[in-house]
């Protein structure tokens, strides 16, 4: 199985392809998307998650499908438990 080399947090993603290019603030894209400036700031600095509420939000207001939104929060978030594997593998092991 092929495995992602650090995939892009969502926050990225947001910065990257939904303001930078329309020059859009996170304060004003906070108010479409009827958030405070706070939430959308931790998710841009990878210091929050993309919920099930926030990806419908992102799609009625930027595009993609809630959805896609979702896989890429799972995707960054498995990512992250990488190292974990081998040492959750041996405890489920020795549980069983």
């Amino acid at each position: 199985m092929a495995t992602m080399h650090n995939p892009a947090h969502p926050g990225d993603i947001i910065r990257e392809l939904c303001l930078a290019p329309k020059d859009i603030s996170v304060a004003d894209a906070a108010k479409q998307l009827g958030v405070s400036r706070k939430t959308l700031y931790k998710i841009i600095n990878g210091k929050g998650a993309v919920t099930p509420e926030m990806a419908l939000r992102l799609e009625l207001v930027f595009g993609s499908t809630a959805q896609t939104w979702l896989n890429i929060q799972t995707t960054y978030d498995l990512w992250l438990l990488k190292d974990k594997r081998k040492a959750l593998k041996a405890a489920l092991r020795k549980a069983a």
